[in-house]
């Protein structure tokens, strides 16, 4: 790989493919050595589309059955009141979680050391240094590890930045997994005594020879001081070898709902110059070989590093639903030996283990995706050196890691809930995965069924409710995750039904609500 487009890989940071992807890294090497002929079958766009139908949809069932109506499910919790005076340094374990042997209580997280108070209020850097955030409130067995993609590899002043940053939290209790993409300009108090961006924290600390804990433990300091967030674990990757992963998958099938514009090299020679044409990617249902999903993951040309942060989630997921079809998981036994050859964590082998009978079965469903939003969450500010940075808003972070800390949230409970048949009617090609993908993402119960019933085009979207009940109706949601309107509803409420509501994709389908351009601007 050359230079330039090692360069391109670093944008990436998939150092969560440690716990989603925990068995690829040395299995694919073996997979690689034979034919798989049901893969090739695989890449035609129609056996995907078929392949997809059969394993993504939300309840794992026969499509041509349909889903029956049940009542929604909300499972409830008691919550403990926060002992902010505490000085602990290991999370109390919850007091209503049954005595386990794969629970955090045997397991023995490791303490925090917590970070020395700082001059709250106090200028630093140009703004305010802000108070140490309070402690988020646990009320599950959760094991919390952070997933770092750094460039140290590919640079040439031997510092660390870790340019993606993913905490991924284990619930125990509720075998569910959420994820939260932490942006990395993200200007906070770092607890050496300065502010600083996010991503420099590890490299700072590494570099310093922080005591305790090196990278992690000024990363792990920061997270606290900032977000009470308390991470146990942390897995680093660099990112040469991403490409061939995605490659030896067989590629990953992804559901772009936003289009996007921007270089593209088109020859790829070992040592030939490099030549870039623009390219078009548009809304669709694509399988990504390993280059092409770095150029999806590093686009930024006309968006942001938030809509990157959900990209890299979608892209994460799409790994995820290969290694179950492939059961690399298991595999990890077997494997650990190398693969802590390849990854830098300090994850020990006996949780791994633990973990294991966690992560076999989880299901998409059960994988929640938590990422800031500009403007709700953070303030663009600009330093005295000229930085382009982002503070955090205060209460509104706050908020949002009290929901990404203490599953379950509205995201599993929707899955428990009405179920919603997608059908495409626009004449573009697998629009019905799109749109049931974005459903999904945003929580709710939908599942792709191909061509709209009475076979012909719409102009525009519907939503057929055949509920008819205002009360608990997931209806406006439904219309914001779809970028639609009430006039687009069609109520028709019927006893007998095979989905509580559907949705027909037209021909003015556009779901992309996640701050990204017009790729005709």
């Amino acid at each position: 790989m050359s230079r330039l487009l090692r360069r391109l890989a670093t944008a990436l940071g998939f150092g969560a493919l440690l716990l989603l992807g925990i068995a690829l890294a040395w299995t694919l090497t073996r997979i690689a050595a034979f034919s798989n002929p049901a893969q090739e079958a695989a890449l035609t766009t129609e056996a995907r589309s078929a392949h997809y139908r059969e394993t993504a949809t939300a309840l794992n069932v026969d499509v041509g059955a349909g889903l029956r109506h049940y009542d929604q499910t909300v499972l409830l919790q008691q919550r403990q009141p926060t002992d902010a005076t505490s000085t602990a340094t290991q999370e109390p374990p919850p007091t209503d979680a049954p005595p386990s042997s794969a629970t955090p209580e045997a397991i023995s997280l490791p303490k925090l050391l917590l970070p020395q108070a700082a001059n709250a209020g106090k200028r630093m850097a140009g703004t305010r240094v802000p108070p140490q955030a309070p402690p988020l409130r646990r009320e599950h067995s959760l094991v919390n590890i952070a997933l770092l993609g750094s460039d140290d590899e590919l640079t040439d002043d031997s510092f660390i930045r870790t340019d993606t940053m993913i905490v991924v939290s284990l619930n125990l209790d509720t075998g569910t997994i959420a994820m939260l993409s932490l942006p990395r300009d993200l200007f906070v108090y770092l607890p050496h005594g300065n502010m600083g961006r996010l991503n420099t924290a590890f490299g700072i600390g590494a570099m310093n020879g922080w005591d305790p804990g090196g990278g992690f433990g000024l990363l792990r300091q920061t997270l606290f001081y900032n977000f009470g967030l308390n991470v146990h674990y942390y897995a680093r990757v660099n990112f040469s070898s991403f490409e061939s992963i995605i490659d030896r998958l067989g590629g990953v099938d992804i559901a772009v709902d936003c289009a996007y514009k921007d270089y593209y090299p088109v020859n790829r020679g070992e040592g030939e110059p490099l030549e870039y044409r623009w390219r078009e990617l548009p809304v669709g249902y694509y399988r990504f070989d390993g280059f092409d999903a770095l150029w999806y993951a590093r686009t930024r040309r006309y968006t942001d590093d938030f809509d990157r942060g959900r990209r890299h989630q979608q892209l994460l997921r799409a790994i995820w639903r290969q290694v179950r079809a492939q059961g690399l998981i298991a595999t990890v036994p077997q494997l650990w030996r190398e693969l802590i050859d390849l990854v830098d964590t300090d994850i020990p082998f006996d949780l791994a283990l633990r973990l294991l009978p966690h992560l076999i079965d989880l299901e998409l469903s059960e994988i929640e995706n938590f990422t800031l939003l500009k403007i709700v969450h953070t303030t663009r500010w600009k330093t005295p050196d000229g930085a382009e940075v982002l503070l955090p808003n205060e209460e509104a972070v706050a908020r949002l890691m009290q929901d990404f800390y203490t599953p379950p949230s509205p995201y599993q409970t929707a899955l428990r809930g009405p179920s919603i048949g997608v059908y495409n009617g626009s004449g573009q090609e697998n629009w019905d995965i799109v749109a049931s993908e974005r459903l999904r993402w945003s929580g709710y119960n939908a599942v792709a069924l191909g061509a709209s019933v009475d076979a012909g085009e719409y102009p525009s979207n519907v939503l057929r409710d055949y509920v008819g009940s205002e009360k608990g109706s997931p209806v406006p949601g439904l219309l914001e995750a779809l970028n639609m309107t009430e006039d687009q509803v069609e109520r028709a409420p019927a006893a007998k039904r095979d989905y509580d509501y559907a949705v027909v994709i037209g021909r003015d389908y556009e779901s992309c609500t996640f701050g990204v351009l017009p790729i005709n601007r």
